[in-house]
């Protein structure tokens, strides 16, 4: 099964190209952008497109998600045009108001703010116009390394004793790129196979959380790893901010839709940070002892 993704260096692209090399089922091809058209589509014959997400698109000028809307604009009207199946992951943030219930598939975004806007009309334009579609909304994304990481960014600026300041009344579930990768390869292949299990689902990881209380986590067991490692780093400060001043936003995606149709289980995100944080020592440990760091026996 041969997969286009878009916009190379997206985490979520780094995750499937990883995923990718360990498996002699898939085969990945990666565009540098968004911009795709149907001749390209037409020879290179894949068996979907997948389009990352935007991650964050409420904290970024909306210039950059209105040019974001009309990349995947474009590729739906290549995909249309040579009837090859559309994969647009996007964000939970489209939930912009939140929901004090778990958010389930059917449920259409319905923000206020106008760039956002611009994306759900596109998203009414997939499911109107493309059968062969998935639109899949996924928690806060986190990876060592691409575009959009979060994770990396928040353990570099710890490391050099940088404040992070995190919102403490947001509640989300983070999800790892590692884990929606692995979810889209298995979703396709069950597609490719026969199943007609179209549409939209969300994807996030368990135990809803708030910024703050992830990035606190996040320097605790960076702090122990470091500590095991014979290191004495003086990590920075994790601060709480407050944006919604009578009660938490929720952004709790219900992903039992993907499980009844693809089978598919949420990743805890506890047990991916802690995954990704022994990879991120594991990679630190050769690199200080080149430098004439100690590390341990």
């Amino acid at each position: 099964m041969k997969l286009l993704i878009l916009d190379a260096g997206h985490c979520l692209n780094l995750a499937l190209a990883r995923l990718v090399h360990r498996r002699s089922d898939t085969e990945l091809v990666i565009e540098p952008g968004l911009n795709i058209d149907a001749a390209r589509l037409r020879e290179l014959a894949p068996m979907a497109v997948i389009v990352p997400p935007l991650s964050a698109p409420m904290e970024i000028e909306p210039a950059a998600v209105v040019a974001h809307g009309e990349g995947v604009d474009a590729c739906l009207e290549a995909c249309r045009e040579t009837d090859t199946p559309l994969v647009w992951c996007v964000s939970d943030q489209l939930y912009q108001d939140g929901f004090e219930t778990p958010i389930d598939e059917h449920v259409i975004p319905a923000p206020r703010d106008e760039s956002l806007r611009r994306l759900i009309a596109i998203g009414d334009r997939i499911r109107q116009s493309h059968p062969r579609h998935l639109i899949v909304r996924l928690g806060p994304l986190f990876a060592l390394e691409g575009g959009h990481a979060w994770l990396s960014g928040v353990i570099d600026s710890l490391v050099t004793g940088e404040e992070v300041r995190a919102a403490q009344d947001v509640i989300f579930c983070p999800t790892s790129a590692d884990a929606v990768a692995m979810a889209l390869v298995g979703m396709l292949h069950q597609l490719n196979c026969g199943s007609n299990a179209w549409g939209a689902y969300h994807l996030a990881g368990t135990e809803p959380v708030s910024a703050y209380t992830f990035t606190s986590m996040v320097r605790t067991q960076l702090s122990t790893r470091l500590e095991g490692l014979g290191e004495q780093v003086a990590l920075g400060e994790v601060k709480a901010l407050k944006h919604h001043h009578d009660q938490p936003l929720r952004r709790v995606l219900n992903c039992r839709r993907v499980l009844e149709a693809f089978g598919v289980h949420q990743k805890p995100w506890r047990l991916e940070v802690g995954r990704l944080l022994d990879e991120w020592c594991q990679a630190r440990r050769p690199a200080m002892s080149d430098e004439g760091g100690r590390s341990p026996a």
